[in-house]
């Protein structure tokens, strides 16, 4: 097929990569901590953790694993932590010791939570003790068989009475009760590993890295396969994407806000500037703008990432305009659609281009970028090197450029296909590796790949999926309801939320009891924000409630 979008490349990017310089991400990361081991690897809090200590500190991880754990080669351990100093340290131990990594939202709630733990069969998860409560609820039908407990500031080793230390114990004190027989201490953990000898395993483009979970239209969260072989080359794909506006000798600093946990920032963050020697400074509560702004106003950074609605909060936070941008050469915007009013806003406060990527879990993530000094042209941007992206009809066959269809992609970094689920992955992957991934657009005769509406029903509420069919299978256990359909409301803050149209079978039904019911069960920014009732659903004639016209009816009310 002929390939537009390379005559549109920046200088220097190359039409492909070589994903054979790297076994696997460990190899990778053993690299990095050789070559940089006196520069500084994360920073949380103002506690700096250098490239030495994480490797010493993730390799006692993964000797603990393997003589402690009992951990086998491609054993799947869970970590459920925000952004802060154990996880990078938790997340190459695993890797290090031949495991495969669960990435896992510690907002989930409990029967999010046991689905995701049933499914993957973790046996181990390392998690945060503010979210441990609701791990009890469930680890009883699960397969974990070790629990690792660790708090926010258990590496951070600030003085009784500094302010961290103070701000540390606050978070604390607000811990839920639990209890979990057997559950260690990280610290412990580490301690005793450092005593253990760690036995590097010899890991392959072939060995799974993650199993790294994203939602469905069937509402049943569905386990991406990503190997070490996707996972490497999409790190190299981005490397080779910015050398030249960020040239790799440099020593630079990354802003990153977006969860570790997430496949943006796991990739474009935390694995991509660890092999290329950066430091990189994890915001744990991105929520509390003031406290961020404050952070930023700390360091002289050259790159930060995020979404859509944390670029705008930001620019809307006193003290914004204040910060140092004259390091800063790179902004990337992901996760959702970036809006070319926020595009604009930014570039006039920071003086640096938006730039705008896409991808999916499905594709490690990044399959698509904007070149970093190009202005804002509402495009996805440009097929990245060694991938392609076609524009196919619903038969799988191509389409001239201009006309739309669904977006298809095909490259290394396209997963593996879903874990147990051969009849989900047949849905989207096409013979000869192409994936389709439910988005319809178009590209120009430059390349371009535009976005202009989605196959599937998805919510994206900050940058996070939200799938109808799981809202509407919780809405319906309400005695209450008799049907449920959940579509996209736009909203200012979140880019979309969730709004939820109600059949009633209770006539004194309200609004508030249906939310209160949905909370219950689902994730915050998966619960409705806005609840409307009818007294039927709109369908097609085989039964299919159109969402469509339901999506149009909530942006008038």
């Amino acid at each position: 097929m002929s390939k537009p979008w390379l005559q549109s490349y920046p200088p220097g990017v190359p039409a492909e990569i070589d994903s054979t310089r790297y076994a696997s991400i460990a190899q990778m990361a053993d690299e990095s901590f050789s070559k940089f081991a006196e520069r500084t690897a994360y920073v949380q809090m103002g506690r700096q953790l250098s490239y030495g200590e994480l490797d010493a500190k993730s390799k006692a991880f993964a000797g603990w694993l393997q003589h402690k754990a009992k951990l086998q080669r491609g054993a799947r351990v869970a970590i459920m932590m925000p952004n802060v100093l154990q996880y990078p340290i938790a997340l190459f131990g695993v890797l290090r010791a031949g495991g495969t990594v669960v990435n896992t939202n510690p907002l989930y709630t409990a029967r999010e939570l046991e689905h995701q733990l049933k499914d993957s069969g973790a046996e181990v998860i390392v998690i945060l003790e503010n979210f441990a409560h609701v791990l009890q609820e469930v680890i009883q039908h699960t397969k974990v068989r070790q629990v690792i407990v660790t708090s926010v500031g258990e590496l951070l080793g600030f003085p009784k009475g500094s302010i961290v230390d103070f701000v540390v114990r606050r978070i604390r004190k607000a811990v839920p009760s639990w209890s979990l027989p057997g559950a260690l201490r990280f610290g412990d953990v580490l301690a005793e590993g450092v005593a253990l000898p760690y036995n590097p395993v010899a890991l392959s483009h072939a060995d799974l890295a993650f199993l790294q979970y994203t939602g469905g239209t069937t509402g049943v969260s569905k386990g991406a396969m990503l190997s070490h072989g996707n996972m490497v080359a999409n790190v190299l794909q981005s490397s080779a994407w910015i050398a030249d506006t960020l040239p790799p000798g440099e020593h630079h600093t990354a802003i990153t806000a977006l969860p570790l946990y997430h496949i943006f920032a796991l990739t474009a963050n935390c694995i991509l500037f660890l092999r290329l020697g950066w430091t990189n400074v994890l915001i744990t509560n991105p929520r509390d703008f003031p406290a961020f702004v404050k952070e930023l106003k700390q360091h002289k950074f050259t790159y930060i990432s995020g979404v859509n609605t944390l670029f705008n909060a930001l620019l809307h936070t006193p003290g914004f305009e204040t910060v140092d941008f004259s390091h800063l050469r790179c902004t990337l915007g992901g996760g959702m659609a970036v809006q070319r009013a926020v595009a604009e806003h930014w570039k006039k406060v920071t003086g640096c281009i938006l730039t705008q990527a896409w991808g999916l879990t499905e594709t490690s993530p990044a399959a698509c970028i904007n070149p970093a000094n190009e202005d804002f042209n509402d495009s996805i941007g440009l097929p990245i090197s060694s991938t392609e992206v076609a524009i196919m009809n619903d038969a799988g066959e191509p389409l001239p450029i201009g006309e739309s269809g669904e977006i298809c992609v095909r490259g290394p970094q396209v997963m593996q296909g879903y874990y147990n689920r051969p009849d989900e992955t047949a849905k989207v992957m096409l013979p000869d590796g192409w994936l389709r991934t439910g988005d319809i657009g178009r590209m120009d005769a430059r390349g371009y790949v535009f976005i202009e509406d989605r196959k599937k029903d998805m919510i994206n509420v900050s940058g996070f999926n939200v799938y109808p069919n799981e809202v509407e299978s919780v809405a319906v256990t309400h005695p209450g309801v008799l049907e449920a359909a959940a579509v996209a409301k736009a909203d200012e803050r979140s880019g979309e939320v969730v709004a939820l149209f109600v059949v009633r079978k209770d006539p004194a039904l309200t609004a508030e009891a249906v939310i209160e019911h949905c909370r219950a069960a689902l994730t915050g920014y998966k619960v409705p924000k806005y609840v409307y009732f009818k007294s039927d659903l709109p369908k097609t004639n085989v039964g299919k409630i159109l969402r469509r016209e339901l999506r149009d009816e909530a942006q008038k009310l």
